[in-house]
């Protein structure tokens, strides 16, 4: 319809307006797409509907399975899961339940022998996903140089610590992959969160890469507490060697982060250029390591998976180098 000399109207069907419980007044939002389109959003408070789901195992059911079931209903955007034995739950399938509810910021509402009840904690509407992943990183980051602290040591209470620390970096990675992949499949939660669909994807590899990072910390630690029960200890030229490898592995890791958020193509390309710096180191470790007469099988073996948490740190420092240049090259979405 026309309204006035040059403006065009177009009226919002009935049908989306009572499924979005809008009224004359309320205020939307639009945005232009690259192929054009128009999109409207409504912005006033949305009451999201919970979503439920009904799981049936059986009584010989392995307990992973029951695990990854649940794991992939909380990730689908399920607020509510209810799990039913056709028997009863074995004392084993209880207790993995109960440990991956604690894992993914749930709790059990209702339970009995043969059912439980699972309901979120969390709203994701109200979540700040940059905030979330910030904190992720920093548990993450200082397990990475408390590793690498404690292999310098051989601390094994230092190591017993960082390995305890794994778990809270999981709990983060959980409710971001939710809270993405919720955002990937409603426009609202995106609108709300300032994400685009590619956002989606980027963030959703760097929330890969911070807990892949955290879990090589977890096995520097694991590593450093066998020797110490062992009563092994790594010669001292080795220590300095891997410690120094390490520790600029954790540097590129960090500063990878933060060209990430500041889409910094500079440090970003400075990061990918140093991992000569680390391959280098590394075959420096491999060599006094199989050249040494102090070094046993169980102490080789020991430098051998230590140096491959390191490159594999470094590795998820050039992961996410690459996509903050790739960010920092998006194209613009078209203003609303």
């Amino acid at each position: 319809m026309s309204l006035g000399r040059s403006s065009l109207v177009i009226s919002l069907p009935k049908y989306w307006l009572r499924m979005n419980e809008l009224k004359k007044g309320d205020v939307v939002s639009f945005a232009v797409q690259r192929d054009r389109s128009l999109v409207v959003f409504p912005i006033g408070e949305q009451k999201r509907e919970p979503k439920e789901i009904t799981l049936e195992i059986n009584q010989d059911e392995r307990e992973s399975l029951t695990v990854r079931k649940i794991v992939g209903c909380y990730l689908n955007g399920y607020s509510g899961i209810k799990v039913v034995s056709k028997s009863v739950f074995s004392v084993s399938q209880s207790k993995a339940i109960r440990n991956i509810v604690r894992m993914l910021f749930m709790r059990i509402m209702e339970s009995d022998a043969k059912s439980m009840y699972i309901q979120t904690l969390i709203d994701e509407s109200r979540a700040s996903l940059d905030l979330a992943i910030h904190r992720m990183h920093l548990i993450s980051n200082s397990m990475c140089r408390d590793a690498m602290n404690s292999l310098k040591s051989q601390d094994a209470t230092l190591a017993k610590a960082i390995y305890s620390l794994d778990d809270d970096v999981d709990h983060f990675c959980f409710f971001l992959t939710r809270l993405l992949r919720d955002a990937a499949r409603d426009s609202v939660l995106a609108n709300k969160l300032g994400l685009e669909p590619l956002d989606c994807l980027d963030h959703q590899t760097l929330v890969y890469r911070v807990e892949y990072a955290a879990d090589q910390a977890a096995n520097i630690a694991g590593h450093v507490i066998m020797l110490s029960g062992s009563k092994q200890k790594i010669p001292q030229n080795l220590i300095i060697r891997t410690f120094e490898a390490g520790g600029k592995a954790v540097d590129l890791y960090d500063k990878a982060v933060s060209a990430f958020f500041s889409r910094d193509v500079a440090i970003a390309d400075e990061i990918l250029e140093k991992q000569k710096d680390i391959e280098a180191l590394d075959r420096k470790i491999a060599s006094e390591a199989f050249l040494s007469k102090e070094m046993n099988p169980l102490l080789i073996c020991a430098i051998c998976s230590l140096r491959d948490s390191i490159k594999r740190i470094a590795a998820c420092a050039a992961d996410i180098a690459a996509i903050a240049i790739n960010r920092a090259y998006k194209i613009a979405a078209s203003p609303s």
